[in-house]
């Protein structure tokens, strides 16, 4: 059996933390900044962690990211 294959997209996406947990970046964070509050541009600053749902299928496409 060959081995599976990072995927490149999900692998630019998420960064493993050191407990091994899966961390992202939130969307809505490109542009249209003058519709959103001081707070909501604070708050998308921050990463945060894949949620229950789909940990399991993105870890399954990020097997060998470090």
């Amino acid at each position: 059996m060959p081995k599976m294959k990072t995927h490149k997209g999900s692998q630019k996406r998420f960064k493993r933390t050191g407990s091994g947990k899966l961390k992202r970046s939130r969307a809505k964070t490109s542009h249209l900044f003058a519709n959103k509050t001081q707070k909501q541009k604070r708050q998308l600053r921050k990463s945060k962690l894949v949620s229950k749902g789909d940990y399991k299928r993105i870890k399954q496409q990020v097997t060998y990211m470090k």
